[in-house]
């Protein structure tokens, strides 16, 4: 768990706790001025107040700022200069100290927009057909080059015979001719010629799709038009809407969307016409929509109670003896990790336990053969911190190997290890790549760090050759680290692509290939506590969802679909062929059906086959889910649960 992500949702005064369990929660920063106004060449210094737990407030010449965009380059003291207008954040900084976590905060730079210097068209037609309706683009500027979106452009037309525009700036042509399109705003004008001319159109078809369907089913619709003579006509302009015809007396609200690429979609059971125009022609087909009536069920197997201490992520495997177990982490204890046989997974029992100088041990993981296990460490007395490396070949008797902290003394929140290599989180700035083929001594390959200011990382997952990283508010991000395509390795991490959006929330990712569609997925998951986090006595309402991007093509990735719960925050996942495996914090175990293509919302769909709320009346905070980590497993799911430990579940089908 990441307090990071509370950031993302507060632009004030803001504590962020590296340490679990810190008696620090009332510690916070203080910028002056707090909302800076600057016009474009002006500079202004901040000054940083840390106010402790007693409301004492001291200049702090600790704190290093950082700037998220040239737009208001800052210097690590704290100097802004306004590059460009609009608002721009800067990031304040307090660095940790032995007995005071770090504490990070956000400022907003607002630097005034510049004079309009030009209204220029970005996007305009030179030819339309007569009877369509064809979108214009034209923008205010200023001298630099600048889009000033605040400013409104007003169109008009020479001949409106021939062309009109509407408010929403779209011709609207009305009959064959030559036209003159004006665009002002602020004493300054552009114009543009369209050639009108008749419409070749005859007919409009509409094909694909299908007359019946489930709620979350994907249909492909493609509309052609064509002249008397059978030609179609390729630049022809085509429009698509949806129209509802319900089956039921209720409000309907918005219940199906078809985008500009003729991807339909329905959330409720009903009767949906799929309707494409060109000028004065149309196509229709209608779809009858059915529930998707996934009727499955989550039975309980067995619980492995954790009270005493809050749990962490878990990792199941097979051990060399051919049975198998499972580990689980430990959040703002005595820095334990628990090993478990969960070969019978209706009888977990407690094999050994591990215990490091930390904390926290956030997370875990297992080598490929089973033998080499690493856990995370946060916390650690001596703040060496760093990873733990174990022989975990008899998962019955486990034992230390070494301690690796090189660069990593600041804290390893997350790790991932694959094919002899840790990809290891160094302070939630970048990730170090550790070769550990002589696992007892370990050594430093390289590592991979954004270099976007003010960047943070919480999470990165490796998969046939392609390391993924969750970046906070810089996204998901591909790197090839032995996969290939960009001719990366272990020892030359290359980009591949990346994808943000705007929450800034993202927390964890986890890539998968639909062999149905052929569509290469990283689902990007968000974590946020803007209800706060509590540790000890009341259950956390957190907040965010997961979002579908398509990443076929890694230089163009697009979001195209979404999984959320309401009034719950989404945490980590899995996903195993079609299916997904969700730990949605407060709203427990989800299991979620990914057959086909994916769009819009996944959870409005019924697309969820099961869910599962772990309340446990002896748990760390009582009847408290906050499921933290699935993994589906030989048949079984087993997650981990914040307040409750270890669980054993199974999914089976209502009949």
């Amino acid at each position: 768990m990441s307090c990071r992500s509370v950031l993302a949702a507060v632009s004030v005064v803001v504590a962020c706790l590296v340490v679990a369990g810190s008696p620090a929660a009332a510690q916070s920063l203080e910028i002056e001025p707090a909302s800076p106004t600057l016009q474009v060449g002006q500079s202004q210094q901040l000054e940083a107040f840390y106010v402790n737990a007693d409301g004492e407030r001291t200049r702090d010449n600790t704190v290093v700022f950082y700037a998220r965009s040239d737009a208001a380059p800052t210097s690590r003291s704290g100097e802004v200069t306004a590059e460009a207008p609009g608002t721009h954040e800067i990031i304040a900084l307090r660095p940790g100290t032995g007995s005071q976590d770090r504490i990070v905060q956000r400022v907003s730079v607002t630097v005034a927009q510049a004079p309009v210097g030009e209204v220029a068209f970005a996007e305009a037609p030179v030819q339309i057909y007569a009877g369509t309706q064809v979108p214009l683009v034209a923008e205010a500027r200023t001298a630099d080059g600048q889009v000033r979106d605040d400013v409104a452009v007003q169109m008009e037309s020479s001949n409106p015979e021939v062309a009109t525009v509407d408010r929403l700036h779209r011709i609207d042509a009305e009959a064959p001719g030559r036209v003159t399109i004006t665009a002002r705003v602020e004493g300054h004008e552009a114009t543009t010629t369209v050639d009108v001319r008749e419409n070749p159109v005859a007919s409009l078809a509409l094909s694909g799709g299908a007359d019946s369907a489930r709620t979350g089913d994907v249909l492909n619709f493609a509309a052609t038009a064509r002249t008397e003579a059978g030609t179609a006509v390729g630049d022809a302009p085509i429009q698509y809407a949806v129209r509802t015809d319900h089956t039921e007396p209720i409000a309907p609200g918005a219940t199906a969307e078809i985008g500009s690429d003729g991807r339909f979609v329905a959330e409720d059971a009903g009767q949906y016409t799929v309707v494409a125009t060109s000028g004065a022609h149309t196509a229709t087909h209608t779809v009858t929509v059915t529930p998707r009536d996934l009727n499955g069920s989550i039975e309980v197997l067995d619980h492995a109670r954790v009270a005493n201490v809050h749990t962490s992520d878990l990792w199941v495997w097979e051990a060399p003896d051919g049975r198998d177990y499972a580990i689980t982490g430990t959040w703002g204890g005595d820095g334990e990790a628990y090993f478990w046989d969960v070969t019978d997974p209706s009888d977990i029992t407690p094999v050994d336990t591990i215990t490091v100088d930390a904390r926290t041990v956030n997370d875990v993981k297992v080598s490929e053969d089973g033998r080499t296990c690493i856990i995370s460490r946060e916390g650690a007395s001596d703040r060496k911190n760093g990873m733990v490396i174990l022989d975990c070949s008899d998962p019955t008797d486990v034992s230390i190997v070494t301690e690796y902290t090189n660069r990593l003394t600041g804290g390893v929140h997350n790790l991932f290890i694959n094919e002899d290599h840790v990809y290891a989180l160094s302070n939630g700035r970048r990730y170090e790549i550790i070769n550990i083929e002589d696992r007892a001594n370990p050594t430093r390959v390289t590592d991979f760090e954004l270099e976007t200011p003010g960047h943070s990382i919480h999470d990165v997952w490796v998969k046939n050759g392609i390391a993924y990283s969750s970046n906070w508010d810089d996204g998901v991000v591909m790197v090839d680290v032995g996969n290939g395509v960009k001719g990366g390795s272990p020892s030359n991490p290359v980009e591949i692509g990346r994808y943000a959006y705007p929450s800034g929330w993202n927390h964890a990712a986890f890539p998968y290939r639909d062999d149905q569609t052929g569509k290469h997925w990283v689902i990007a998951g968000d974590e946020a506590f803007p209800n706060g986090l509590n540790t000890e006595n009341e259950p956390t309402i957190p907040a965010g969802w997961l979002h579908f991007v398509d990443f076929t093509d890694p230089q163009n990735p697009s979001e195209e679909a979404r999984y959320r719960v309401p009034e719950a925050g989404s945490h980590n996942y899995w996903v195993e062929g079609d299916t997904l495996y969700v730990a949605y914090y407060n709203a427990g175990l989800r299991v979620v059906d990914l057959s086909g293509d994916l769009k819009g919302n996944l959870y409005e769909q019924g697309r969820e086959i099961a869910h599962f709320r772990p309340y446990d009346p002896q748990g760390r905070i009582p009847n408290a889910a906050m499921t933290w980590g699935p993994q589906p497993y030989k048949g079984h799911i087993f997650f981990s649960d914040w307040n409750s430990g270890l669980w054993a579940v199974e999914l089976t089908s209502e009949e």
